[in-house]
């Protein structure tokens, strides 16, 4: 996929600005760029970068545009991305949504580093990049997002008590267990976990099994 399929297919469901949409375009290169230097995304899947990893972070942005009802409260929100490694979701969704306020958090400091570059050369002033734990950032979120960087069970103890609206996690696969080991471990209600596949906006087979969960405060 190209930067003009992919914007010719994103402004199906968003509005994109000149600016948003030249940011965009700016990613192939970027990627390709500092991916020579610090590999972030796999060498065989660069070519599938608007494919398979920016409509990937965007997927968020359709589950609360269609399923969640919550668009509008994320595009003012100040929102954790949480393993970011060289920037998704959180790069993709900081574009989308200039109006809210990224952090962008990673424990290896060579993928910040890309993250960082990234986003300075798009001018994304809404996005924070930290080579830091979890455990170790200060105050709360409204949202914490990420992109499948460990089991549910690991992952939730790590942002637990840092978010007050709710996780929105990119995972694939069989996650019953998971989820259910979650609820059951830090007495979460029923009710406050949903899923939603990713293949019901991304059609291509890559995203069979893929989900949305969504972990409501």
């Amino acid at each position: 996929m190209t930067a003009a399929d992919f914007l010719d297919f994103i402004r199906a469901d968003f509005s994109c600005t000149y600016l948003q949409a030249h940011q965009f375009e700016m990613l192939d290169a970027l990627y390709r760029e500092w991916n020579a230097k610090i590999n972030v995304i796999s060498r065989k899947d660069i070519d599938g970068l608007y494919d398979h990893h920016v409509l990937h972070s965007l997927a968020i942005a359709r589950y609360l545009l269609t399923a969640a009802g919550l668009y509008e409260k994320f595009s003012s929100a100040r929102i954790l991305d949480l393993g970011t490694g060289g920037g998704f979701p959180g790069i993709p969704l900081s574009i989308l949504f200039p109006g809210a306020q990224f952090v962008l958090c990673d424990s290896v400091g060579k993928k910040t580093l890309v993250a960082q570059a990234v986003a300075s050369a798009l001018d994304l002033k809404n996005v924070e990049v930290v080579n830091a734990r979890a455990e170790s950032l200060p105050g709360q979120f409204d949202f914490v997002v990420s992109r499948a960087v460990a089991s549910l069970p690991d992952f939730y103890p790590w942002v637990k008590g840092k978010y007050t609206q709710g996780i929105l996690y990119l995972k694939g696969g069989d996650v019953n267990e998971e989820i259910a080991d979650v609820m059951a471990r830090h007495r979460l209600p029923r009710g406050s976990v949903s899923t939603w596949p990713v293949s019901s906006w991304l059609r291509d087979p890559y995203y069979d099994g893929k989900l949305v969960i969504h972990i409501r405060k």
